[in-house]
């Protein structure tokens, strides 16, 4: 998916009514007041030799550069910010709104743009050493916690 393609899905997803009840069709995750979609990803490296794991993190990283420089662009300068804190405080019993949540568990940090009278959100996601980088979007009303 181009910088171009990806920034039209944005674009539909703050346009799109956000559902009462949390569904997920693929990559795409749909809840209460935020829509969060994979735009793009690597392959897993499973049974990698460490070569393409190298050029996996250029890839990604420049997919990720391409998008937080068209929105900053369109939206000026974002907020960077850790989901440690997030993290710490799940574990300590605390309810973590969605896609907060979700976020916090894949990234160790996110580029955040305030768009009229919502949040967008851009990061690298992944779940394990082996997984697959993901890029990942989303548009929130809910406030970071």
């Amino acid at each position: 998916m181009t910088t171009g393609e990806q920034l039209d899905l944005i674009d539909r997803l703050r346009a799109q009514a956000f559902v009462d009840t949390p569904v997920r069709l693929g990559r795409h995750v749909s809840g209460p007041g935020y829509h969060l979609v994979g735009l793009g990803g690597t392959r897993d490296f499973w049974e990698d030799d460490g070569s393409y794991r190298v050029e996996a993190t250029d890839q990604i990283g420049a997919e990720y550069g391409a998008l937080t420089q068209a929105l900053t662009d369109r939206w000026g300068e974002p907020q960077v910010f850790s989901p440690d804190s997030l993290t710490l405080r799940a574990l300590a019993g605390e309810a973590i709104p969605q896609p907060w949540q979700e976020l916090s568990h894949t990234t160790d940090h996110l580029h955040l743009w305030r768009a009229e009278d919502s949040w967008l959100v851009v990061c690298v996601a992944r779940w394990g050493e082996d997984d697959p980088y993901l890029l990942m979007a989303a548009v929130t009303v809910v406030d970071p916690p």
